[in-house]
């Protein structure tokens, strides 16, 4: 977010501390802009909100008003994605109108994975499942391959961008991707699942493999549909301590 000087005494309009990255869907539906405390603010101030360059809203000072922040609404039919600038004008008994600094922001509506139309409670029916090699969808992944790990490959999907944050669910532990790159988009996305995840998700004859992606401004795909796995069989390799914490216990012990 940048801001571009208009006015020195009167500084530009913000957002919620938890918007600054940007403007995702959600926030759209009920976007605020916060106007701070100004020189000489008075009862009868009369502040309007421009969108770019769009009047939006307006809002008359109150007394209670004086000295605080004050917050106006954006209709949401008026955010779109791309870059915005908001500014304000005010107008002041006996004074001409003054106009802000401006704050440009980022917008993104468009979730990664499809819009939240195509959702279906925690999952999203628009991406595809994990694809792993045909042995290890017929017989799942045995113990010689789970010492070595498992690849899997996540499809490109709908509105896939730069910076764009996913994480892999394999049984109960999440294991978070590299970022996508610039370079990456539009492609498929190679996973090496390795041996420590596998062994502590632990056995199961009956493990959903799946992932989530947020992109840069918080835009959550939800759950990609699972794919199901049969994990392992009693053996000693998955009673091997690899987590940190068994190590450490172990080294009390000697």
């Amino acid at each position: 977010m940048t801001r571009t000087s208009h006015n020195a005494d009167l500084a530009a309009p913000t957002l919620a501390p938890g918007q600054q990255t940007g403007i995702n869907l959600a926030a759209a539906a009920h976007l605020l802009v916060n106007v701070p405390p100004y020189p000489d603010m008075d009862c009868g101030d009369l502040i309007e909100l421009f969108w770019n360059k769009c009047y939006v809203a307006s809002r008359v000072l109150a007394a209670e008003d004086v000295g605080a922040t004050v917050s106006l609404r954006v209709p949401e039919s008026f955010i779109a994605s791309g870059t915005a600038r908001i500014h304000y004008r005010l107008m002041q008994v006996g004074q001409g109108a003054a106009t802000s600094a401006a704050t440009r922001v980022e917008v993104k509506l468009d979730c990664p994975g499809g819009q939240p139309a195509a959702l279906c409670g925690d999952e999203n029916q628009q991406l595809a499942p994990v694809t792993l090699p045909d042995s290890i969808r017929r017989q799942g992944v045995n113990p010689n391959q789970i010492k070595r790990g498992v690849p899997l490959t996540i499809e490109p999907y709908a509105s896939m961008a730069e910076d764009d944050a996913i994480t892999l669910r394999w049984g109960d532990v999440r294991m978070d991707l590299a970022p996508i790159t610039a370079a990456d988009v539009g492609l498929p996305i190679q996973v090496w699942v390795p041996p420590a995840i596998i062994v502590e998700a632990g056995e199961d004859l009956r493990l959903d493999v799946t992932y989530c992606i947020i992109d840069r401004v918080g835009n959550n795909s939800r759950w990609a549909p699972p794919r199901t796995l049969k994990i392992g069989c009693v053996n000693p390799y998955l009673k091997v301590p690899l987590k940190p914490e068994l190590k450490a216990a172990e080294s009390r012990n000697q």
